[in-house]
């Protein structure tokens, strides 16, 4: 996406608030509002929202892991494997 397709001045954001929100849910594009000529804010839909948190909660647990292992913290891929299987089994009464 080309951001600078989807720039308005907080004039705009006033005047004419319900079309930035629907244009911004309808094409789950960022809107970003300017004032005085500079990036002040940006206009998202909720469902663009939540999906970028999720994305950056899932990042965070990537870096949180990656920094484990370099720790020397973390388990093999076969271990992990063995103790889902367990889990598995567990859950299922077996």
């Amino acid at each position: 996406m080309k951001y600078s397709e989807a720039i308005e001045p907080v004039t705009t954001l006033k005047t004419k608030s319900a079309e930035l929100i629907r244009r911004a849910r309808e094409t789950g594009q960022p809107i970003v509002i300017t004032q005085n000529g500079k990036a002040t804010a940006v206009l998202v839909d909720v469902e663009s929202f939540e999906r970028e948190r999720e994305a950056l909660l899932l990042l965070r647990y990537l870096a949180v892991g990656e920094g484990e292992i370099g720790e020397g913290k973390g388990v093999t891929q076969a271990k992990a494997h063995r103790h889902f299987e367990r889990k598995l089994k567990e859950l299922r009464g077996e």
